[in-house]
């Protein structure tokens, strides 16, 4: 396998790339985004290539883009908050530039395995509140970012019926537990906020706080919470994001026998006020008290749009793992990367 990660600077592609060299059995990835993004620890069966480029450039891209790829995750994106406030930078980076991948891909190394992140904000709010939704039903994106999302899921998926490409579409829940994992790896530069789900600082997904509420109070820092305690999200945590990935990868073709390559991965559904429940039975009140409750209509009204109820028979028909509980992704989390605390 020759592989290829986009977005490759955030939280995810350099977990995702760390697993791969682990499993070692790629020839050679390679990681790009528009930061150089840092390399996992060596390999003595896998070459590593970190490339710093702009997907939207033409030029880049064929250079980027070569026949030997065989397999590809498409992790690069503006968030949904960022998306919100600069509609032209969304389409320029979430379909404009995701179309020339797919185009080039097509052209140079008909195929190849896309691995594609999309998200459950394509949907739109439910019909009812804790409608559980499936594949099947309709999406009707509430966000720029969730149109956008749409859009590039329906390309690849035409391009995988027409044998173009092999794709795999995966909506994401929210991340949980997504922490300054790039601070250990020095991916801090603050271009790096054109990726999926990025390492550090808060970033323009509108579901930041989800992580920072987590994130800065583990470090002794203070986070603010922009939504109401009550809200609802869909979440994952990082460690089994990472194994759906790679097994989405190992998928054959033919196991998706409804003619659509799109899967919502499972997850589970918890309240703000459970995440901070969750927060003090690891942390402490003393983490709990360094979150201040400072409410953004802006970012409520984009998280009110997700759904938070999903039927994930057919992921789980699959073979893609569910998720355990937030607390134990918090344990995993600190077991993984400390609390950053001197």
């Amino acid at each position: 396998m020759n592989i290829l990660i986009t977005g490759a600077g955030g939280f995810i592609g350099q977990a995702l790339a760390a697993a791969l060299v682990r499993e070692a059995k790629a020839a050679t990835i390679t990681l790009t985004d528009v930061v150089e993004p840092a390399a996992p620890p060596k390999s003595m069966r896998t070459t590593v290539r970190c490339v710093q480029g702009d997907l939207a450039s033409e030029a880049f891209c064929d250079s980027l883009l070569t026949k030997d790829l065989t397999h590809v995750f498409l992790l690069h994106g503006i968030m949904s908050g960022a998306a919100e406030a600069d509609l032209d930078l969304g389409i320029k980076v979430n379909m404009d530039a995701t179309r020339k991948v797919l185009d080039n891909l097509r052209t140079v190394t008909p195929g190849a395995r896309i691995i594609f992140t999309s998200t459950t904000a394509v949907y739109g709010p439910p019909p009812k509140p804790g409608f559980p939704l499936t594949e099947a039903n309709t999406p009707c994106p509430g966000s720029s970012y969730g149109a956008q999302k749409l859009i590039s899921e329906t390309l690849l998926n035409d391009y995988s019926r027409r044998r173009l490409l092999d794709g795999r579409i995966v909506r994401l829940p929210t991340v949980s537990a997504n922490f300054a994992f790039g601070q250990r790896l020095g991916t801090t530069n603050p271009r790096s906020l054109q990726v999926l789900v990025r390492p550090g600082k808060p970033t323009g997904a509108a579901s930041s706080f989800a992580s920072g509420i987590f994130r800065e109070p583990l470090n002794g820092q203070k986070s603010v919470l922009p939504v109401s305690k009550d809200l609802s999200l869909w979440i994952c945590s990082p460690r089994t994001i990472v194994q759906n990935l790679l097994h989405a990868r190992d998928i054959p073709a033919e196991a998706y026998q409804d003619g659509s390559r799109v899967v919502n991965l499972p997850g589970v559904t918890v309240t703000i006020k459970e995440m901070l429940e969750a927060l003090k039975a690891i942390g402490g009140q003393e983490a709990l008290e360094l979150i201040e409750e400072r409410r953004d209509a802006p970012t409520e009204r984009i998280v009110k749009s997700w759904p938070t109820t999903f039927d994930t028979l057919k992921g789980k028909q699959l073979g893609f793992a569910e998720d355990g509980t937030l607390a134990q992704t918090l344990k995993d989390y600190i077991e993984d990367y400390g609390t950053g605390k001197t």
